[in-house]
């Protein structure tokens, strides 16, 4: 069956389908940098086998991305779906229920056919959490699964758990300073990447401590306002605690993209962009064991 048949079996995922649809009233805020609304979404009618004729999601792909190097076209007839496509990654990643952490998690399948995401009748992507009041690809470059990366960088200070975050220019969130993975790029370099042009101020400044201690978070979807029917957000979360006091010594910078950067402590509960919050809960629960 297709990825997401296979989802239905998981009603609760939908808890991860929200921020694109009802984090603000759709119908009201318009979608990031424009003037297009979404058609409003309830959860009853998440689920694509929800029979629901009446469903006119806003057909929208932001102009400003039209002719971009890291943007497809709407010429889908050569692009490789559920696959590498030349560099570029296009497969997805897989569901599962990890009740241990009460946060849906991933594993990743290089191969299996019959957990392919699926098609409209246009031959786009569908998104396999479900509905979300927008087709097209709004302001992502990708049809179908945009891969990111976010490197959790944290450490105890004062007996209390701390981590970086940029403030991010497009939505005024906190958030953990990732990005997208370049084609043909691996996903650890990406998150080295993004930390130091986002954190850093663009330097490269040594963390090799930091850098050893990685272990894998999460791998999949993303509750994120830029999803669309046809096009979402996957990242690749791995944490980065600071055991032995190294960035004691470094200093943090905003880079290009983030309006300041800072560490947040974990007990504060500030509001955070996207699905950061449950990132940062698989974070604690990591440390705790």
């Amino acid at each position: 069956m297709s990825l997401w048949n296979h989802l239905l079996c998981h009603p609760s995922l939908f808890k991860m389908h929200f921020k694109c649809r009802n984090a603000v009233p759709a119908s009201e805020v318009p979608y990031l940098n424009s003037s297009i609304k979404r058609f409003l979404v309830p959860d009853d009618k998440v689920a694509w086998s929800t029979e629901w004729s009446s469903y006119a999601p806003v057909e929208y792909t932001d102009p400003s991305i039209n002719g971009k190097p890291w943007a497809d076209t709407n010429d889908l007839s050569n692009v490789k779906f559920n696959a590498l496509d030349g560099k570029v990654n296009r497969r997805s990643y897989i569901w599962y229920a990890n009740a241990t952490a009460r946060v849906v998690r991933c594993a990743y399948y290089s191969s299996a056919e019959d957990l392919d995401y699926s098609f409209d009748a246009n031959q786009r992507p569908i998104n396999p959490m479900g509905r979300s009041g927008m087709s097209g690809r709004g302001i992502l470059g990708r049809w179908g699964p945009n891969h990111a990366a976010d490197p959790i960088v944290s450490r105890f200070k004062d007996g209390r758990l701390q981590f970086v975050a940029i403030k991010r220019k497009d939505t005024g969130e906190w958030a953990i300073p990732g990005g997208m993975v370049d084609p043909g790029e691996e996903v650890s370099a990406t998150l080295k990447r993004e930390f130091g042009e986002e954190a850093l101020g663009g330097k490269t400044i040594d963390m090799g401590k930091v850098w050893k201690n990685g272990k894998r978070l999460y791998a999949g979807y993303v509750d994120d306002p830029r999803n669309t029917d046809n096009a979402w957000m996957e990242t690749v979360v791995v944490s980065f605690h600071d055991y032995e006091s190294v960035m004691d010594d470094v200093k943090l910078e905003a880079g290009d993209d983030a309006a300041s950067v800072r560490w947040v402590f974990v007990d504060l509960n500030e509001p955070l962009y996207a699905s950061h919050k449950s990132f940062i809960d698989l974070l604690k629960t990591s440390l705790d064991n």
